[in-house]
């Protein structure tokens, strides 16, 4: 016990300390002691019951401000109250009990505050108690002092309060019937305590509230009941009668939503009471809504509708009062008093709120010739001094804009225009703002389905002399260009549309709420040429919106309308598709594959889908370039590109190799024209490049008997390979010997490469005609045309070109060559060209006369013996060449038995 009291000390002196700041530790541990207190048996100890004075001070000068919390303060005084109790003498004096009660009630009141009925009540019990003791103690004293009296008195009213304080902690615990008893015994006291009639009866107005917030309709109504009660229990020291016209006004709300049939009377009464107690605006509004809930009859209703006359409430009450009565059905009553209405606030300035009011309510009715009457009426005042205010006006505008769009949508142009024009006409001459503009184009619209087009012009003009910087503005002088047939007109509209987009645009008439307005007013643009026949201006719409639009999935709609557009026009004019449509449609097909590329909100689905319609147009226009290799280059590889946005497939791969292998072809025939064809044979190796790695994939997935894909790509590398003067062309000759089935006719191209300028490989060249001419000579019916003519490339290659170039083994090549040749003449005598013949007798006659020129006589005569041979395979030319190359064969062969015993002599 004496270390618990220690404790509890030590720790007290500790939080008086000045320099202390941080308290959150040192008031839980003395909080957490409080058990410890509790328990111990009461012994008087003056030093404890200091400390508990002392720590309750402090408590109370931490109370301004927030040093510490609302919980910390309840815990401070809770330790505090407890230490008092536990150094309780048998017999404590008036001073210990005041004391006692003081931080008993003032302990529950702080735990109330923080939520904590449970602990309150604790304390609150016990100051019920110490005051029990402090008035059995005044009353053995006798009735007769005055200061007797004044202290029974003082104990009264705490408890009184402390009363109370447990009805708030039962309400707040659910106990309702609890509460209900202590404010009874509370009210009882009243009578003795008439200056705390206010304070009971707000509280009981609070618990009202409190039950009608949870909807505890019955409790709520009891409590807002007492309140009414107890503050008239005494009109002095009551609330006042704006306090018990509210309370009254949430009891008739209570009865309302509670049972409406059967509390209406309740509801009604309760209404009226608080009107008598002090009239306000909800309470004559909130009658109103309790008679519509009785189904009173019509009297009823006109006295209270004149009650808020007669009660000069605002005109804005009045109206919501209108608005109430038209939702409950009671129209004849809410025309009848907004006539009233507006009789009684005809001087105010605010009249025209009411006016428009019952204008809008004509049209809802469909008593529209009535309400035009009233329009007039009004447009005739706004002209003549009675002037609607700003909000009265804009109402006003609104309603006639909303009427005049209805009839547009449902095709009554005239209709509109006319509901256009009274609005037109609250509008001062000369005036200039943005509402205007408006007005004016949509009156513009009404002119141009009525086929007005000079006033539509006008009206324009009028829009654009108020707002021409705007998107609306211009796209009306759009319509009217169109409508007109003026191309150039309206192309200068559509590019101040395609400037405009790039601000934020608002909605015009519900014709747009997106926030792609502008996107979506250029694909009207597109639809209304269109409409009309005018395609290139349509097209120019749609390329403006494909520039500016941000939206991916509008941007690709346009982009597929472009293109059958301008297919359908190629159609139209001619079978052959033209380079200028080319040009148009591969942009278009450039955007598509950039749109779709980008990130975007689309499903694999939905690009996938997208990417195979491109891919496939390409592909198409593509196979239509024959005339063009740049631009059939430039169509596959979009297709190409397309199809990599596509789940790879089988047939996917084939295309994409197709594509691939026709770029590359391309490119290799653009090299071929071009003054400077590194750059074109450069990309055809790029292509073959990802095509044999599209390629390997496809032969991965399955055999391709036949396929001449390999031939291709490996004939297509070494041109550009060796256009380039790349060496790398040998192993590309290499590879090709590789093959299973290497065709002759692959080795006599890649010959003919080789030594196509700027290309010169003529070992590389000799190499492939020799493995030709091997390959031509396996076959079982050799090809004689191409045999011949692989014989005819060696013999060119190999036969000395000047006197550097002879010698014996280039000579013994090139007579195997002829050798070769008159092989072939044996075979087929009557097939071999007579032409080839010539040639190969003219070429051996001509190295003979060379060698001949050189003093090589033996190797001289050798050659003009082999040109002789032919001359018998010449068939029609025979008998003429063998007369020429006799008579010289025999002169030359005299010349070289001269030469040969010239030598011999000299020797």
């Amino acid at each position: 016990m004496e270390e618990l009291t220690s404790t509890v000390k030590s720790l007290t002196e500790l939080l008086l300390q000045k320099q202390l700041t941080d308290y959150d530790e040192v008031i839980e541990k003395l909080f957490s002691e409080v058990p410890g207190l509790e328990a111990m048996p009461k012994i008087p100890d003056p030093q404890l019951e200091e400390c508990a004075i002392k720590l309750w001070n402090w408590g109370v000068t931490k109370n301004v401000g927030v040093t510490i919390s609302t919980i910390q303060k309840a815990q401070v005084r809770h330790v505090a109250c407890s230490l008092l109790y536990c150094c309780e003498p048998e017999n404590p004096t008036e001073g210990t009990i005041r004391k006692q009660i003081l931080m008993a009630s003032k302990t529950g009141r702080t735990w109330l505050d923080c939520r904590n009925p449970q602990m309150a009540d604790k304390y609150l019990s016990l100051a019920v108690k110490s005051l029990e003791i402090l008035y059995s103690q005044l009353m053995s004293r006798g009735n007769g002092t005055a200061d007797i009296s004044s202290s029974k008195e003082d104990v009264e009213k705490d408890l009184l309060r402390i009363l109370s304080y447990q009805a708030e902690s039962a309400i707040t615990q659910g106990n309702n019937k609890e509460a209900v008893a202590y404010i009874q015994r509370c009210k009882d006291m009243l009578l003795r305590l008439p200056k705390d009639t206010a304070y009971l009866s707000l509280m009981c107005y609070n618990f009202g509230i409190d039950a009608y917030n949870v909807r505890k309709y019955e409790d709520s109504a009891f409590w807002l009941s007492q309140s009414y009660d107890i503050g008239k229990m005494n009109m002095k020291y009551g609330p006042g009668s704006e306090v018990l016209a509210k309370a009254l006004r949430l009891l008739a709300t209570v009865y309302l939503e509670w049972d409406c049939e059967k509390f209406a009377e309740k509801a009604l009464n309760a209404v009226s009471l608080a009107n008598k107690e002090c009239v306000s605006t909800y309470g004559l509004y909130l009658k109103i809504k309790i008679l519509l809930r009785c189904e009173s009859s019509d009297s009823d209703f006109r006295a209270g509708l004149n009650e808020m006359l007669e009660s000069e409430v605002s005109l804005e009450l009045c109206l919501s009062t209108v608005k109430l009565l038209i939702s409950e059905e009671r129209e004849a009553l809410a025309f009848e008093y907004l006539k009233c209405v507006c009789q009684h606030f005809e001087t105010s300035p605010d009249l025209g709120t009411a006016l428009v009011l019952h204008i809008e309510l004509l049209l809802q009715r469909g008593k529209e010739l009535l309400g035009k009457q009233k329009i007039e009426d009004i447009i005739t005042g706004h002209c003549t001094g009675k002037q609607l205010t700003p909000q009265a006006l804009t109402s006003l505008h609104v309603l006639l804009w909303d009427k005049a769009s209805k009839y547009f949508e449902a095709g009554s142009y005239s209709e509109a225009l006319q509901w256009y024009n009274y609005s037109l006409s609250l509008f001062k001459g000369g005036q200039m703002e943005p509402n205007l503009a408006k007005l004016q184009r949509n009156r513009a619209s009404c002119f141009l389905k009525l086929k007005q087009l000079e006033k539509a012009k006008e009206a324009i003009k009028e829009a654009q002399r108020c707002d021409p910087d705007n998107i609306f503005t211009q796209f009306s002088v759009y319509k009217v260009a169109v409508q007109e047939n003026e191309a150039e007109k309206a192309s200068g509209a559509l590019h101040a549309m395609g400037r405009l987009s790039k601000n934020p645009v608002a909605c015009e008439d519900r014709l747009l709420v997106s926030e792609d307005a502008a996107s979506n007013l250029l694909s009207l643009a597109a639809q209304i040429a269109l409409e009309n026949g005018q395609q290139e201006t349509a097209m120019k719409a749609l390329e403006i919106l494909c520039e500016h639009s941000k939206d991916q999935a509008q941007v690709l709609v346009a982009l597929r309308c472009l293109v059958r557009l301008v297919l359908s026009t190629i159609e139209k004019l001619s079978d052959e598709i033209s380079d200028v449509s080319l040009d148009v449609l591969l942009p278009h097909l450039k955007k598509a594959l950039q749109t779709i590329s980008h990130p975007s909100h689309m499903t694999v689905d939905q690009r996938t889908e997208e990417a195979n319609w491109f891919r496939k147009i390409a592909w198409n226009l593509a196979l239509q370039c024959e005339s063009s290799p740049d631009k059939m280059r430039d169509f596959f590889v979009l297709s190409y590109q397309f199809s990599q946005l596509c789940p790879p497939d089988r047939t996917l791969l084939m295309g994409q190799r197709t594509c691939l292998l026709m770029a590359a072809a391309a490119s290799l025939e653009l090299g071929r024209k071009s003054s400077h064809p590194t750059q074109e044979f450069t990309q055809a190796l790029e292509h073959i490049q990802i095509c044999s790695e599209v390629w390997k994939t496809l032969k991965a997935s399955g055999s391709f008997p036949m396929d001449p894909t390999d031939s291709l790509l490996l004939l297509y590398e070494f041109e550009a390979r060796a256009k380039l003067n790349d060496p790398m062309v040998e192993a590309i000759l290499e590879s090709v010997l590789e093959l299973e089935n290497v065709e002759p006719k692959m080795l006599e191209t890649m010959a003919a490469l080789a030594m196509e300028p700027p290309a010169y490989f003529p070992l590389l060249c000799k190499k492939a005609l020799r493995v030709a001419l091997f390959l031509h000579k396996k076959q079982p019916q050799a090809d004689l045309a191409h045999y011949s003519k692989c014989v005819h490339s060696l013999i060119k290659l190999s036969l000395p070109s000047g006197v550097s170039e002879v010698e014996a083994h280039v000579l013994e090549e090139v007579w195997n060559y002829y050798e070769e040749a008159l092989s072939i003449i044996a075979a087929a005598p009557d097939d071999f060209p007579e032409m080839e013949t010539l040639w190969l007798l003219t070429q051996a006659w001509n190295t003979g006369i060379l060698l001949y020129s050189l003093a090589q006589y033996p190797e001289a005569e050798k050659w003009c013996g082999l040109a002789m041979s032919f001359v018998r395979h010449l068939g029609s030319l025979q008998e003429s060449y063998e007369t020429q190359m006799s008579g010289l064969y025999s002169k030359i062969l005299d010349r070289l038995d001269k030469a040969k015993k010239n030598v011999s002599m000299k020797e």
